[in-house]
């Protein structure tokens, strides 16, 4: 996953003309199991198709199981990792403009803005309980399939499908958007910095004061913090990212040592032992892996 040192993801979702992704993916692709903390300007439902998974957006967390979807707003902060066992999802993205139509259209203005630019709603687990959400989980396998078989004038049927997914959302959640608690936007921000700081620096040597004068935290209530909001500890984390980023180094040919180097890894042995801890192999194997499916 390509982003930007704010941790905006690069990947184009769908075309300028029709903003529309759906992909399908096992969360244990990802050979950390995990897909890293980003963001993007487009609106993502997640379909968990068999598995669980577990998603944080912004500082909310949830457990995803098969059947049930969740909806991520437009410029939430959000990650998804495997838990207990693996995870076949389903993303589906879709630019705000795509519902709005042309600049300054009153539905944009009436139904979009208001639910898309709220504070207070990040995100929304759909289960097949409520009978609104229900009705949208059906509206979204119905885009998955066909953005996978495309038949003739199948971009008219998945417009068609997202504004009526979009009646059920403004219908349901207009009271949350506009008079809901809002999430902090001070602690938000933190949580930003911090991973931004860790993100741009992982290669290099990273204190904790480094990280605590960054943010204007105390080197205690920035462990706080970020365990609060993350659950789990600061430089765990740390460790796991650059595992993540070892991961294409080692797919391009480097040796073991120049990957654990070039992530932030002193000592090729300590970087081996973590490789093993965070993906049930050794760097030499994976490397193997990566030749053998290429080869």
């Amino acid at each position: 996953m390509e982003l930007t040192s704010q941790k905006r993801e690069v990947k184009l979702h769908g075309t300028y003309g029709f903003p529309v992704y759906v992909g399908r993916k096992l969360i244990s692709a990802y050979p950390t199991g995990s897909f890293p903390w980003h963001w993007h300007d487009e609106v993502e439902f997640t379909l968990a198709a068999a598995g669980r998974m577990e998603y944080r957006v912004n500082d909310s967390r949830y457990l995803l199981s098969a059947g049930e979807g969740l909806f991520c707003n437009s410029g939430a902060l959000h990650s998804g990792s495997m838990r207990e066992t693996d995870c076949d999802y389903i993303s589906i993205t879709v630019h705000p403009r795509l519902l709005s139509g042309f600049e300054g259209s009153l539905v944009g203005a009436k139904y979009v803005a208001p639910l898309v630019e709220s504070q207070g709603l990040s995100s929304i687990l759909l289960t097949r309980r409520e009978p609104w959400q229900a009705i949208v989980l059906e509206y979204l396998n119905k885009i998955y399939e066909l953005c996978s078989h495309r038949p003739e004038g199948y971009e008219l049927l998945v417009q068609t499908h997202f504004m009526q997914i979009w009646v059920e959302l403004s219908a349901h959640c207009a009271a949350q958007a506009g008079g809901g608690q809002s999430e902090d936007p001070e602690k938000l921000r933190r949580l930003r910095e911090i991973l931004t700081f860790l993100h741009e620096h992982y290669a290099d040597k990273i204190t904790l004061e480094d990280i605590a004068a960054h943010v204007g935290l105390c080197k205690s209530e920035c462990c706080r913090f970020f365990k609060r909001q993350m659950g789990t500890p600061l430089f765990d984390y740390l460790l796991d990212y650059r595992v993540g980023k070892s991961l294409i180094n080692l797919k391009e040919g480097s040796s073991v040592s120049e990957a654990a180097e070039a992530a932030g890894f002193n000592d090729p042995s300590y970087y081996a032992k973590v490789f093993r801890a965070h993906t049930g192999r050794s760097p030499s194997q994976y490397r193997k892996e990566i030749g053998d499916r290429s080869a």
